[in-house]
């Protein structure tokens, strides 16, 4: 099949490549137009504009960083956008936008789905991505073929903007988990203890998580290349926040993270990858 892939960075290139690799015809379309080139030598097909590519294609998928930038896609589709036409948004932005776009897009005759997901770039590369859906149960089955070459965790949440709240409820354990992983490892290292050897120990056991045993491997060698943005987390965790607020939710944890976060992007890391927190754990802690 025909597909449009619009944004093609960290994550975008490795699960467009996916499709690619499973027979589709993948028009591809990026801002900087050399991160889409780099996808040509898998046989992609390096589209002029983001209409070009979706004028292209049955389905149409966008993988861009924030809320504005997904409403910038549409703006420049909804021209060519035509009955049947499948769009799926999997970027992580404002759930409240996802239901905007499909309402606008409804006249048209799309169908529309928001599908953020969640493992990282390794998930992306592997096809492991856990993706959470939200849509028509009858869209949902219809990309699930898909869904299929890109995850493994693939559920449909509700309605369209569901996939976004799960999302978002994922990026809350992550932020909070991930500060617990860090403050583990200072106590340890400060501590005097082997840190491989205590994030071997503990990892098999109950304080077990993918931040922890993804992420601290890294954090003790101080790897603070991207597998996903810091900065993108403290997109993310501005978007709990804002839900937060509409719910009427006080999330102390949530506080806890934002600032830590905030603290690590003042210290130069907003381009680094999310276990670049560990530098801001460090400073807060160590006081002696």
């Amino acid at each position: 099949m025909d597909i449009a892939w619009i944004g093609t960075g960290i994550m975008g290139a490795p699960m467009a490549r996916r499709l690619l690799r499973a027979g589709h015809r993948v028009h591809v379309f990026n801002r900087d137009p050399a991160k889409a080139r780099a996808l040509a030598a898998d046989g992609a097909i390096v589209a002029g504009s983001a209409a070009d590519a979706a004028a292209a294609a049955e389905a149409v998928f966008i993988m861009v960083s924030d809320t504005p930038d997904v409403e910038g896609v549409i703006d420049k589709i909804e021209p060519v956008v035509k009955r049947g036409h499948l769009i799926v948004d999997m970027s992580t932005i404002a759930p409240a936008a996802e239901r905007k776009i499909a309402a606008r897009l409804a006249p048209r005759g799309a169908d529309y789905l928001d599908a953020p997901v969640s493992g990282g770039d390794t998930g992306a590369i592997e096809g492991t991505l856990a993706i959470m859906v939200g849509g028509d149960p009858a869209v949902y089955e219809r990309a699930m073929p898909l869904f299929n070459e890109m995850g493994k965790r693939i559920a449909l949440m509700g309605p369209v903007g569901a996939g976004q709240m799960a999302k978002l409820a994922n990026q809350i354990a992550v932020a909070v988990t991930l500060e617990a992983a860090c403050e583990a490892l200072t106590f340890a290292r400060v501590g005097g203890l082997d840190t491989p050897r205590v994030l071997e120990a503990i990892g098999a056991g109950a304080a077990g998580s993918w931040q922890l045993n993804n992420l601290g491997p890294r954090i003790i060698e101080r790897d603070y290349r991207p597998g996903f943005f810091l900065r993108l987390m403290r997109k993310d965790l501005r978007l709990i926040n804002e839900a937060a607020t509409e719910l009427g939710l006080a999330m102390p944890g949530l506080t806890l993270a934002i600032s830590m976060f905030n603290a690590a992007a003042a210290l130069g890391h907003d381009e680094d990858g999310t276990q670049a927190l560990a530098d801001a754990v460090d400073k807060v802690s160590i006081v002696k």
